[in-house]
């Protein structure tokens, strides 16, 4: 079947000189001084841009969710892919349910997603979250959907192809977006699009036109995946997953040397010039999302490493141009397992997340098949608070799969992993993606990685579809699956699909950036 032409604007690359944005910094400077967020403190006048003034203030004036965006995958390549509206206001009528349907095209692989405008640009009067931006991993496009009226979201622009590997020398699959404190947006690249090699760099992308502005770095990195910047130690830090070639194949533990990446990244955010290139080695294999602290005076951060399924602890230097400090904070044994493909089973982190106030450190380990929260008060040190089992490996073998009985002692259990059911819906796979409210006291859960490695680890999930969950946050960071919510992504109208990231309207802790 021919890809769905989706409705909207297509964007294009700007002719001649990049596109003016709201906000008009001098080039190439995307950078808001470092003391911005001063700006909306106390005298500030009442007019502002969107977000919160402080994650703080995020935490405890922001309102409880009412809407989440889910994006939806099909993994047969014959209906096109769309974005869920979930209607999560418990004095709903529609409270549990997907109340919208926006589709994309055939073949997209919706993946991850941002806003045109955030928290970054609070002290910008002229800048609104008006848009969703929604890069399409395995097409290449970038899809803006507006979200005026937030539970009709419609279709605002399409960035093609094309348009993005002309105005960046042939790179493609974009994953992660990010809004600027300059009024654009930087969408992660990772890899070349004719030949679906490794190669890192960033688009920019006007936020309210999206036309192309041109690529961030003036040199591409081995791979690409995500990226977190933190003006005030004017840093960005970015990280690998692997080829897109290999990847969107499904994962062979052969190629796991030679076709994906162990290295974090660390450039100067105001020169946009690599600084440092820190290789992690064994221990940090495959890292993936990458989470500083909320508050930008704080120097920490964390990024989760999907094979090693370690997570290494990252520290700035006080001085400018000091080099990042990297050590493993968490460290995740793979266990002992029998009828499985490998002898032992990695936890594979695909999913960290840190609450606004920076505070608790969640993680999920989707073949291990539980989200771990992790008190941070001292982030070298994190401590185990809390853990609940949704799935993984085990549980969705039916038993045809066994964790030593040491290592199930090692994990406080006294059986194997159960598939977690809810309302009679059970939950397929392993926990993935993970969105925690603003207050810190509801943790949303999906279960979809990647169709390719969906459909090789838990062809059930294909086959039965994917579920939002939502896991009850205690005081002490404890954490249990709550009994009264659930999404069935497997009795949709048009058949199963796969659910990835999830997104509030407002912003959350992972989309929003603080300067």
């Amino acid at each position: 079947m021919r890809p769905l032409q989706p409705p909207g604007r297509v964007a294009q690359p700007a002719a001649g000189a990049a596109a003016r944005s709201p906000i008009d910094p001098p080039p190439p400077d995307t950078a808001a001084p470092p003391q911005a967020a001063a700006c909306c403190g106390a005298g500030a006048a009442p007019r502002h841009g969107p977000g919160y003034a402080s994650p703080l203030d995020a935490k405890r004036r922001g309102p409880r969710e009412a809407l989440i965006y889910v994006p939806c995958i099909t993994a047969d390549g014959e209906r096109p892919d769309y974005l869920a509206t979930v209607d999560v206001d418990p004095a709903s009528k529609t409270f549990g349910e997907v109340i919208h349907r926006l589709p994309t095209a055939v073949g997209d692989e919706l993946h991850h997603s941002g806003w045109n405008s955030c928290s970054s640009a609070h002290c910008h009067p002229g800048c609104e979250r008006r848009f969703l931006v929604l890069p399409a991993l395995a097409s290449g496009r970038v899809y803006a959907v507006d979200v005026k009226e937030p539970r009709t979201p419609s279709l605002h622009a399409t960035v093609e192809p094309a348009a993005i590997a002309a105005g960046t020398g042939g790179l493609s699959f974009p994953h992660t977006s990010h809004c600027l404190p300059d009024g654009r947006v930087m969408v992660s690249l990772m890899g070349d699009r004719e030949t679906g090699a490794g190669r890192g760099n960033w688009v920019l992308l006007d936020n309210t036109t999206f036309e192309v502005v041109g690529a961030w770095a003036g040199e591409d990195t081995p791979y690409g995946y995500d990226f977190w910047y933190q003006p005030r130690f004017n840093i960005m830090v970015s990280s690998e997953f692997g080829a897109p070639g290999e990847f969107l194949k499904g994962f062979d533990p052969a190629k796991a040397a030679s076709h994906y990446g162990s290295k974090l990244h660390v450039w100067d955010w105001q020169t946009r010039k690599l600084r440092q290139t820190i290789d992690l080695g064994a221990e940090g294999a495959i890292p993936l999302e990458v989470r500083f602290a909320h508050d930008p005076a704080v120097p920490w951060g964390y990024v989760g490493c999907a094979l090693s399924s370690n997570v290494v602890l990252l520290r700035a230097g006080a001085e400018e141009g000091a080099p990042l400090k990297t050590q493993v904070a968490i460290k995740q044994p793979w266990l002992k397992v029998a009828g499985w493909i490998l002898p032992e089973l990695p936890p594979l982190v695909t999913d960290i997340l840190i609450s606004l106030d920076d505070t608790r450190l969640f993680v999920s380990n989707w073949l291990r098949g539980d989200i771990s929260c992790y008190d941070i008060a001292n982030p070298d040190a994190p401590r185990l608070a809390g853990r609940v089992w949704l799935g993984g490996v085990v549980a969705a073998s039916g038993g045809a799969v066994t964790i030593d009985v040491a290592d199930l002692a090692a994990l406080g259990l006294e059986g194997q992993p159960r598939q977690a059911v809810v309302k009679g819906v059970a939950l397929q796979g392993g926990p993935q993606m993970i969105q925690l409210s603003l207050d810190g006291r509801r943790l949303y859960v999906t279960n979809s990685l990647l169709s390719p490695w969906d459909k090789q680890f838990y062809p059930g999930l294909v086959e039965k579809g994917s579920q939002l969950a939502l896991v009850d946050v205690g005081e002490d960071g404890s954490l249990e699956l709550n009994s009264d919510f659930i999404v069935d992504f497997g009795a949709e109208p048009g058949g199963p699909v796969l659910a990835h990231e999830c997104r509030y309207p407002g912003g959350d802790s992972s989309s929003d950036i603080w300067v």
